[in-house]
């Protein structure tokens, strides 16, 4: 059974254009999920509407509400929606292309998969999607997901096209209140060497498979061992160092680090003791010198 599209519409590039079908490319259906039980039946609880003034209520006689001041709202129902009409609604218009490297990932959100709709469309994506590939490019573009309109980048990916919705500049936070208080002084350059030391012994190729969900196994474990009647496996707490100086840490990390398992370029791992012995510099504590005292 092939899957359901998301949405469906046309691809369009000036004056040519092409159907496509655009599909979730993650899945959160694998997930351990809990449900909302009563402690004595075990009953599953439904969630019901509540009006403060009759209780219960229809969920047919719910409309949509904007509070536009405080607990004042204007209704609007489905004919006011399908007034606002876009192109967007059911079109895929390029309206630019730009490098990837562009496209900050703090806007990224989420991921889809674009593909022709139907043999007749083949050929114009063929072209479209081999015309970004070449020019190593993804396109903007906007559509209507959810009755809300996204701006949208698309690329190359095999033999479709990959489509990442994009957060909206009022939706991202401004790094100022989280950064400005950070000092702005140079490293300690014998540290700065040791940290760049262990950077290098650790870098591999990201393999995704590497890197499961260990606390969604944790609870699958968990669970078989009560549905078999065995009492829920206490996970150990991670040991945690003793180490009291950054330079020693670092010192010590390079020693007894190991590279990553999955790399296929193991570079040469610094000897534990390849650094100048001198003494420490620096607290754990996160104190800092100032740049000129670094220098000296």
């Amino acid at each position: 059974m092939a899957p359901r599209a998301s949405w469906k519409g046309y691809l369009k590039l000036s004056l040519v254009s092409c159907p496509v079908r655009l599909y979730p490319a993650t899945s959160s259906s694998e997930r351990v999920r809990f449900n909302q039980l009563h402690k004595t039946t075990h009953n599953r609880i439904n969630m019901k509407p509540v009006d403060p003034e009759l209780g219960l209520v229809d969920r047919a006689d719910l409309v949509k509400g904007y509070e536009y001041e405080d607990k004042k709202y204007i209704i609007i129902d489905d004919d006011d929606l399908e007034a606002v009409k876009l192109e967007s609604n059911h079109t895929l218009n390029i309206e630019a292309f730009v490098d990837a490297a562009e496209v900050d990932v703090i806007y990224q959100d989420a991921p889809y998969y674009l593909a022709p709709d139907g043999a007749m469309a083949e050929e114009t994506f063929i072209v479209l999607r081999e015309a970004m590939r070449e020019a190593k490019k993804v396109a903007i573009a906007r559509l209507v997901l959810s009755s809300r309109e996204r701006v949208v980048t698309i690329g190359a990916l095999e033999k479709g096209m990959f489509v990442c919705t994009l957060r909206a500049p009022n939706e991202v936070r401004a790094t100022s209140a989280y950064f400005d208080s950070i000092p702005d002084a140079a490293p300690d350059p014998e540290m700065l060497g040791l940290a760049e030391a262990l950077i290098k012994q650790k870098t591999t190729e990201f393999d995704p498979k590497q890197y499961e969900d260990r606390y969604e196994q944790a609870l699958m474990a968990m669970i078989k061992e009560k549905l078999k009647g065995h009492k829920p496996i206490i996970a150990e707490a991670p040991e945690r160092g003793n180490v009291v100086n950054l330079m020693d840490a670092l010192k010590a990390s390079l020693g007894q680090s190991k590279p990553a398992a999955a790399s296929k370029s193991k570079p040469a791992a610094p000897e534990a003791d390849s650094a100048p012995a001198e003494k420490p510099k620096r607290a754990a504590s996160g104190t800092r010198r100032s740049p000129a005292k670094a220098k000296g």
